[in-house]
């Protein structure tokens, strides 16, 4: 491909890729380097399972977002009753700030495991860190810096690069996962870990950030509101949102896939089966992998940490002030959108604080999972009203073929929603 047309797809480029690469933080890489350790290969499926889902339901909050002007909590009040969108939207805080206690958590155990030191310092200036990122810079310099820690994520590729992978057995546990449990795996343990690995690739904050991040790059261009509504341009802008969506979930779910992959290869062979947090499997890796994929692997927690922090934040926020009507956008500065930025700050001290504790991560990160799991279906269910919605959407309401993988995503988190309650008890 020549250097002009890389260029070009990296400025078209944006929302999706950041939003796909976000979806890889601490939290999701302890859930897959579960999924790995104690299944081996057996929950490759559900990667691939995901991957058109979350291709459609990103592309619909992408599309909401572009063609209303507006973002995902501003369209909801419109179709649902205040009170609804209010729980909705206070669920969606309580999961990102958890989220966010778990992601800080496992950046300073990272940063610990690599130079020693006190945890405690690096969770506060993690912390610290994530306030200041948000607040100083502008939304352009925070894109620019955004789409430079998405290449954190390549760390995990390096570590699939470094030991060897038996890809027959890979494909044949993939297809036919049952045909090769040990006999102590329970089959709830499996439906549990099912669940988790779909809950943490499908998440509620996912669709805000990039519905949101559809808007501020309309701010940025005064005649998108103008010509939003002529064909041409339409085209042009859904295909800009098809390309950015479709390259940041198969990115996404491409660095789940070495991360499972990987953790098999080196903990699950190893007889290691039980790995509850993104630092225990950097720690894991040392004697198995070598110096050089623990050092890759911790570093790529610390990178998509960063990542993920201040998306985690600014979704709660842009779904927050959008509710109550408050000025919501990264180009403001602190003085002209105060209660926007309070949102950020308040969820980023709250998250850190909870870090803090001598909490257990593997129930921090569960508790979210249910969370984010139960309030996924009532949201996908409403973006697909709002989707399917002249009113709101004009002439450019989504396919017959989005609707199919709008609702075929809706239905399977709503699966998966009613195995977690069911082997909760």
């Amino acid at each position: 491909m020549p250097v002009r047309a890389i260029n070009g797809l990296a400025r078209r480029l944006g929302p999706g890729l950041i939003t796909g690469a976000a979806d890889d933080d601490p939290s999701g890489i302890a859930t897959y380097s579960q999924a790995g350790s104690q299944f081996r290969f057996g929950l490759v499926w559900t990667l691939l399972l995901t991957t058109p889902l979350m291709i459609g339901i990103q592309m619909l909050s992408a599309r909401i977002g572009w063609v209303t002007g507006e973002g995902l909590a501003a369209n909801i009040a419109k179709v649902c009753p205040r009170w609804l969108t209010f729980i909705l939207v206070g669920l969606l805080v309580v999961a990102n700030t958890i989220n966010i206690a778990a992601d800080i958590g496992a950046m300073g155990e990272a940063v610990r495991l690599l130079a020693g030191g006190p945890r405690a310092l690096y969770l506060v200036l993690f912390g610290a860190l994530s306030i200041v990122f948000h607040v100083y810079f502008s939304y352009e310099r925070t894109v620019r810096v955004l789409k430079w820690l998405t290449l954190a994520l390549f760390a995990y590729v390096a570590v699939i690069l470094s030991v060897s992978i038996p890809w027959r057995e890979v494909a044949l546990q993939s297809v036919v996962p049952w045909m090769y449990f040990p006999h102590d795996v329970l089959v709830k343990d499996y439906a549990a870990m099912v669940v988790a690995v779909l809950g943490t690739t499908i998440s509620p904050y996912l669709f805000f950030w990039q519905a949101s991040q559809e808007v501020e790059d309309n701010r940025l261009r005064p005649e998108a509101a103008e010509l939003r509504h002529h064909p041409a341009y339409a085209v042009e802008h859904l295909f800009r949102i098809k390309q950015d969506t479709y390259v940041g979930m198969l990115f996404s779910n491409a660095i789940a896939l070495c991360i499972v992959v990987a953790t098999a290869v080196t903990l699950n062979m190893s007889g290691i089966t039980d790995i509850q947090t993104s630092s225990q499997a950097a720690e894991a890796l040392r004697p198995v992998a070598g110096e050089f994929a623990f050092a890759v692997f911790a570093l790529g927690i610390i990178g998509t940490g960063l990542l993920a922090v201040p998306v985690l934040a600014g979704s709660a926020a842009y779904a927050v002030s959008e509710v109550f009507g408050w000025r919501a956008s990264l180009s403001h500065g602190f003085r002209e959108a105060r209660g926007f930025y309070s949102i950020i700050i308040a969820a980023t001290v709250v998250g850190t604080l909870m870090s803090t504790m001598e909490l257990d991560p593997i129930k921090a990160l569960v508790w979210s999972a249910i969370v984010n799991g139960v309030i996924s279906v009532p949201i996908m269910v409403v973006m697909m009203w709002i989707g399917q919605s002249e009113r709101l959407m004009g002439s450019l309401t989504i396919t017959l073929r989005h609707r199919f993988f709008g609702w075929t995503a809706t239905l399977v988190m709503a699966v998966a929603v009613a195995f977690m309650l069911l082997t909760s008890f």
